[in-house]
């Protein structure tokens, strides 16, 4: 992991204790996630400068849509975002998650 991905992970775990779990590195139909919250079908990205070319942005739009497709949200922040805002990062996966309902009982597309 970056050093930006070890930071949120650190603070992702912590989210346990308010009934959310994280999963890291986690494969989704010939992807990886970063980071993902099954349960509220959350997806958190942290992006390094690559993802600003053309081509990397586009395949990231690609598989966007597909986790859109399966019922995801994908939140994506920076690497220079990760670690110098992290508390406001964490404020806003919080956020997210609050937002959407649970997905327990749903069939998962990581059954």
């Amino acid at each position: 992991m970056t050093k930006p991905e070890i930071w949120l992970w650190a603070r992702l775990k912590r989210l346990h204790a308010l009934g959310f779990q994280f999963r890291r590195q986690r494969p989704f139909h010939g992807y990886y996630l970063d980071f993902v919250c099954i349960d509220r079908l959350l997806v958190v990205e942290v992006d390094g400068a690559h993802h600003q070319q053309p081509i990397q942005a586009e395949h990231d739009g690609v598989r966007d849509a597909a986790l859109k497709r399966a019922g995801y949200q994908v939140l994506r922040f920076s690497n220079g975002r990760v670690l110098g805002e992290l508390d406001a990062v964490i404020d806003e996966i919080v956020e997210a998650l609050l937002k959407r309902s649970s997905a327990r009982g749903k069939e998962s597309a990581f059954d």
